[in-house]
């Protein structure tokens, strides 16, 4: 079973910046997929952004490429969202998800499409 921790979410105003992190423990495949999605009351969890099993290869939504960055340390089995510009739309709880067995093919940006979750941070942005 793996098991997912979020941190870091917290208050920020309009243009600054937050990272969250995400650590993952548990039984990792050796390849898999990380990503972070978001979601705000009465809405669907949106996808934000994923990477690989190894940080070689990730993929954004359109509504944050640009300003957000996700990475990973492979040493610290710990995965990042640093959010830069952030905007009042982008206040929601972020989730990050889990995929074993993923190596590659089309990015998955469903949340029915990962398997383990942790159990989100708050980020708020004011305007």
């Amino acid at each position: 079973q793996v098991h997912l921790v979020e941190s870091g979410g917290g208050l920020v105003p309009a243009g600054g910046s937050l990272r969250v992190s995400c650590a993952i423990s548990g039984r990792t495949s050796t390849y898999y997929a990380m990503a972070w999605f978001r979601q705000t009351p009465g809405k669907e969890r949106e996808f934000v952004a994923a990477i690989n099993w190894n940080g070689g290869s990730t993929y954004y939504a359109d509504s944050v490429k640009g300003r957000f960055t996700i990475s990973r340390d492979s040493a610290k089995n710990t995965m990042y969202l640093r959010m830069n510009s952030l905007k009042p739309e982008d206040t929601a709880v972020y989730y990050c998800g889990a995929k074993m067995f993923w190596t590659s093919g089309a990015w998955m940006t469903q949340s029915k499409d990962y398997d383990d979750w942790g159990q989100g941070t708050q980020v708020t942005v004011s305007s």
